[in-house]
């Protein structure tokens, strides 16, 4: 099917939709919810289709013109201009006709953990949390921690967060897997740089209504919160550990002094990591198993590395090299990776949409 002719299928659909609606008695309340969103989805998409086809009319009857001595002038300049902006009037079309990701409004849970390389790994992992902590005072959105398990230097085992605003996950869905650093620890004497890892997870926050589970299905363990991981070492069963046994996903909670605080918080992200789990299935299901460019946002893909003596940040996924790791760190820059990240999977999307 040629461009062309998907665009004008789009047209006929919203024309069949508009004709459904018009006769709504007839249709059932649950089918005219979901005729009256699809037709509201399309108007803007049929909308920049005739404003395509006209275009393109304009197109014909310039180069009619072409053929008249004292209009060739005029219609070759108009002719130029518009010959450019066809292609764009395309590209806005396709754009809109892209599946949308449902989870891409969402809020998102963050989480980080240390991974390889011992004490430098739970520093660097908490320079990763900070990051993201101040890229979203950046995009104006409110970062709350979840829970925070602190190493004796003063850096993270593991730390998640709750992140709310607008589009939070779509623009921070990518940043989910592996993450590189090499620098020189404070603590190493004589210069050398060390390589370590800290792993970092992006899970859209789930409602009630997207994921239901049973209570039957969840095996809850309450005990005293101690150590290093809490803010505080009380004399009360107040950390919690949730499991949810049909899946085996465990989620501990002792950040809070509160039980049912704690309870609250690990089911916040017990629904959001079901959630994803059945959104990945689904998504590979889909895509029968190929990957994007931007990875598939497995927590175990190394995606990019922060080299502090070079003062570089390379994302491997997409070959972007930047030189001004400090800024990205900031979170003040972060946006020029995450920006890139978006532009190529939007890219991809589009070949694949174009070969349909």
């Amino acid at each position: 099917m040629s461009m062309a002719e998907k665009f004008l299928a789009v047209q006929a659909k919203h024309e069949e939709l508009g004709a459904k609606l018009e006769q709504g008695d007839k249709l059932s309340s649950k089918e005219f919810v979901r005729c009256s969103k699809e037709y509201s989805d399309l108007t803007p998409v049929v909308e920049a289709i005739t404003e395509w086809k006209s275009a393109l009319k304009e197109k014909d009857d310039l180069e009619g013109l072409l053929k008249d001595p004292d209009m060739k002038s005029m219609a070759e300049s108009e002719l130029l201009a518009l010959t450019k902006k066809l292609p764009e009037l395309e590209r806005a079309i396709q754009l809109q006709l892209l599946p949308k990701d449902e989870a891409d409004e969402k809020n998102a849970i963050l989480e980080v953990r240390a991974g390889t390389g011992g004490d430098e790994a739970a520093l660097f992992a908490a320079v990763l949390f900070d990051m993201y902590k101040r890229y979203a005072a950046v995009k104006g959105w409110k970062f709350e921690v979840m829970d925070f398990s602190e190493s004796d230097l003063g850096g993270l085992k593991e730390a998640s967060a709750s992140i709310t605003g607008r589009n939070v996950f779509a623009r921070l869905k990518f940043e989910s897997g592996v993450h590189r650093v090499q620098r020189v620890p404070e603590t190493e004497s004589q210069g050398r740089v060390h390589t370590s890892a800290a792993t970092v997870a992006v899970l859209p926050e789930a409602e009630e209504v997207d994921i239901n589970i049973n209570e039957s299905d969840l095996k809850i363990d309450v005990y005293r919160a101690s150590g290093a991981g809490g803010q505080h070492v009380n004399k009360t069963e107040s950390a919690v550990r949730i499991t949810h046994l049909p899946t085996g996903t465990v989620v501990a909670m002792q950040e809070e002094r509160s039980q049912i605080k704690n309870r609250a918080k690990a089911m916040k992200i017990l629904r959001s990591r079901i959630y994803e789990n059945e959104r990945s299935k689904l998504a590979s299901t889909r895509a029968a198993d190929r990957k994007t460019q931007v990875g598939s946002g497995d927590r175990s893909e190394r995606i990019r590395t922060y080299n502090f003596p070079q003062g570089r940040v390379s994302d491997h996924r997409i070959n972007l090299t930047l030189y001004n790791i400090d800024a990205i760190v900031d979170g003040t820059e972060l946006d020029e990776i995450i920006e890139a990240l978006l532009a190529d999977d939007q890219m991809t999307k589009l070949a694949e949409f174009a070969t349909l």
